[in-house]
């Protein structure tokens, strides 16, 4: 090979084939066209409908970046306690679906109950109002069943 000639450059360019995910989301896409062309078009007419949802979600959002610039004291080392009891969950959870959503749900639920106790007892006190209208209602359905036979 000479220094000063360079060989020649036959480059083609070749497009990856699409996979089944990349397929499947594309026909999604073709189905659901009309529906979401039918929503902006009754969406952008009703122009009182889009200012209070632009609003709301404005203020929503204004409201979460006053928040994160000006944060209580101990706010970002709280949150990664419990970001980071969410990883652990994840790396303890290896193999089971049911286990990968229950792990780091637990984790993160009893780190922000270490650092938020009073609404931790609140939410405590509100599930196990609707756990209990659960149970309820379970038993007498199955005691109706019960009766039935």
């Amino acid at each position: 090979l000479s220094l000063y000639s360079s060989p020649a450059c036959e480059t083609k360019y070749v497009e990856n084939p699409q996979t089944q995910l990349e397929e499947g989301v594309s026909r999604l896409r073709h189905v659901m066209e009309p529906y979401t062309a039918w929503y902006l078009d009754t969406e952008l007419t009703d122009s009182s409908k889009v200012q209070i949802s632009s609003s709301l979600c404005s203020d929503f959002f204004s409201e979460g970046c006053e928040f994160l610039q000006n944060p209580p004291a101990g706010f970002y080392p709280r949150l990664g306690v419990i970001g980071f009891a969410g990883i652990v969950g994840l790396f303890l959870a290896r193999g089971s679906k049911i286990k990968k959503l229950v792990y780091p749900a637990g984790l993160m639920g009893i780190g922000a109950s270490m650092y938020y106790p009073q609404q931790a007892v609140a939410i405590a006190k509100a599930a196990g109002t609707h756990v209990y209208d659960w149970s309820l209602q379970g038993y007498i359905a199955v005691e109706s069943l019960w009766k039935d036979n």
